[in-house]
């Protein structure tokens, strides 16, 4: 009788440890989860706030387009008509010149563009120091077609004209040309500027593709965390 109460208190012994190793077991298998859960969602909130953040520069940041500039100093040196309003023009452009120029630091993405633009700009400089030139011989052309009449030699008066005439069609002409070469470059450094976003956009993914994502690091890291209480209670076992 003695030993026979003796095995059944030993069983229940038994029974009650192993009870009390499933409970810990239990535990420490929800607490696994718990942490699991936990750094699944710390991760994920940090990128979609990484992500929110890069949407909202997006947003906030203005398209400027560099390339204008140049159009509107050519146009502005095509409606010149005296030295003043050529010198107006060539001062517009040195006064984008020196923005761009700034703009450079600001905005590395666009540099190329913004560089193109000043090319264009130093371009119309010197084109406006010619035009004034243009404008000194219209002007003596002009005195001589005057002093041809005075002196009664009509048919060399006509031939000045014609001459004159024919000057300043060409000038309009070649200032015209211009304007569609900036707009042609305008159209270039934007398809340019595409093209390069679009192989940015395309390295980023295939970057994106061969490195781990955040969800995969913190499913490996739950993984291993879950394997250590196993172990431990393999141990214990």
């Amino acid at each position: 009788m003695e030993i026979t109460s003796v095995s059944a208190a030993a069983q229940q012994s038994q029974v009650q440890a192993a009870a009390a190793a499933r409970e810990k077991a239990a535990a420490a298998s929800d607490s696994a989860d718990s942490s699991e859960k936990t750094l699944y969602e710390m991760m994920k909130d940090a990128q979609e706030k990484i992500d929110a953040h890069k949407d909202s520069l997006k947003t906030m940041k203005p398209r400027v387009q560099y390339s204008d500039a140049p159009i509107m100093a050519y146009s502005r040196l095509s409606r010149a008509k005296t030295h003043a309003q050529v010198n107006a023009a060539a001062g517009y452009a040195r006064q984008q010149i020196a923005r761009l120029r700034a703009a450079k630091y600001t905005d590395s993405d666009n540099a190329k563009q913004i560089q193109a633009a000043i090319n264009q700009l130093q371009k119309a400089v010197s084109r406006a120091g010619k035009k004034n030139k243009d404008i000194d011989r219209e002007k003596l052309s002009e005195t001589r077609q005057k002093k041809m009449i005075q002196q009664k030699r009509t048919r060399a008066a006509q031939r000045e004209r014609q001459e004159l005439r024919r000057k300043k069609a060409a000038r309009m002409i070649r200032e015209s040309g211009y304007i569609r070469e900036a707009e042609i470059d305008k159209r270039m450094q934007s398809y340019m500027s595409a093209t390069q976003a679009e192989l940015r956009n395309q390295a980023q993914a295939l970057s994106a593709a061969i490195q781990p994502s955040a969800d995969a690091v913190a499913q490996e890291y739950a993984a291993a965390s879950a394997e250590i209480p196993a172990a431990a209670l393999d141990v214990q076992a």
